[in-house]
């Protein structure tokens, strides 16, 4: 099935050759992570350090080639990385670290595809209410062709129904790529709380969160770049595309759950409710922040077909998985808790859907 993975025809066993090698004391090697121009790729570079951090404000500002990432020109190509979070590397281990970064040009401004920093100020404006959110990434696995790992070459699989959640040869593929994730992720520091295979054949799912406010960006960024380098070593590919195959399949989301300290109270289902009023009046706003083409994406997911909403519709409902903000039954039951975003596509940029959800339902911004 991966024959044709240039990947899948290395030796492996030669690397561990070099990987038990000692290092020189005290010498570390830090992997820096950043989104490139696309707003949806990630990269890395690695570096040698001769001592071990403590906090991000440790490590060294660095630079990279910015004409080749799609966000700079040749003859002023440098841009900045700065160290924002410290993960410990699932591949390397031992103490060598892996250091998600945001970008910055050379005159100290952001660059266009650096959400975070947005995103960091506005949750910083709405700290005291406390703001939780957790991501559910749905993502599809490839074969080197472009088509959906393990589908009939020239045709196609049984009709959706019995993958979701599945068990056995016949219904799950790659069980092994998601269990090497999710376990890279909890070793490495990012908070996955569960994963399960979805209800297109080849595609799954993993959990971030409940994190604080900017954490879920970091930590969802982090365990996407985690999940494009295990598929790497395995030889396939983990797109996010959602849509990655038209006709009767489902489509990949990120959907986002989000409550604050008042939703999470006594009689918070009311605060839930005016925030759903709030987000129903700027649908519009939060359609063209929740791909990274302004809605272009999403337009090919939300259909009102294969559980979403119309792109051109806001509802909400009580366990409706086909509206755009559901209620959980048992948030409707307690009255208290937290409501789900079914819109943003799976490849979103978390920072961007955290910073337009505050902005709405906390800043009471349109």
């Amino acid at each position: 099935m991966l024959e044709e993975s240039p990947n899948s025809k290395l030796n492996k066993e030669i690397l561990s050759r070099y990987t038990s090698l000692d290092l020189p004391d005290g010498n570390i090697i830090a992997t820096y992570v950043w989104i490139d121009g696309t707003g949806e790729n990630i990269r890395c570079k690695d570096r040698t350090l001769n001592f071990l951090p403590k906090s991000p404000k440790d490590l060294p500002i660095w630079n990279y080639d910015g004409s080749s990432t799609y966000q700079a020109l040749g003859e002023n190509s440098d841009v900045y990385l700065y160290p924002c979070t410290i993960y410990r590397d699932p591949f390397r281990r031992g103490n060598h670290i892996l250091v998600l970064c945001e970008t910055f040009k050379y005159d100290g401004t952001p660059m266009k595809t650096n959400n975070r920093k947005a995103c960091r100020e506005v949750c910083d404006k709405v700290k005291e209410q406390e703001p939780w959110f957790g991501i559910e990434q749905e993502y599809t696995f490839l074969d080197m062709d472009g088509r959906p790992l393990g589908w009939p070459k020239g045709g196609f699989p049984a009709p959706q129904g019995p993958y979701y959640c599945g068990v056995g040869a016949d219904k799950v593929i790659a069980r092994d790529v998601v269990d090497a994730h999710y376990r890279a992720c909890l070793y490495s520091g990012v908070k996955i709380c569960g994963t399960n295979a979805e209800v297109m054949p080849a595609q799954w799912e993993f959990q971030v969160g409940p994190c604080v406010g900017v954490a879920v960006g970091d930590d969802l960024w982090m365990a996407r770049f985690l999940l494009h380098r295990i598929a790497e070593d395995f030889g396939i590919i983990a797109t996010l595309d959602p849509k990655p195959m038209t006709g009767d399949w489902n489509g990949a989301g990120a959907h986002t759950n989000v409550s604050t300290k008042d939703t999470r109270a006594e009689g918070g289902i009311e605060v839930i409710n005016a925030a759903i009023e709030k987000l129903s009046r700027n649908h519009d706003a939060h359609i063209r922040a929740y791909d990274p083409h302004g809605g272009k994406d999403n337009e090919r997911r939300l259909t009102g077909r294969h559980e979403t909403s119309s792109i051109n519709e806001f509802k909400s409902g009580v366990a409706h998985r086909g509206a755009s903000i559901r209620i959980p039954r048992g948030v409707a039951d307690e009255g208290k808790g937290y409501f789900e975003d079914r819109r943003p596509s799976s490849n979103c940029d978390p920072y961007t859907v955290v910073e337009r959800i505050l902005r709405t339902i906390c800043l009471d911004e349109i």
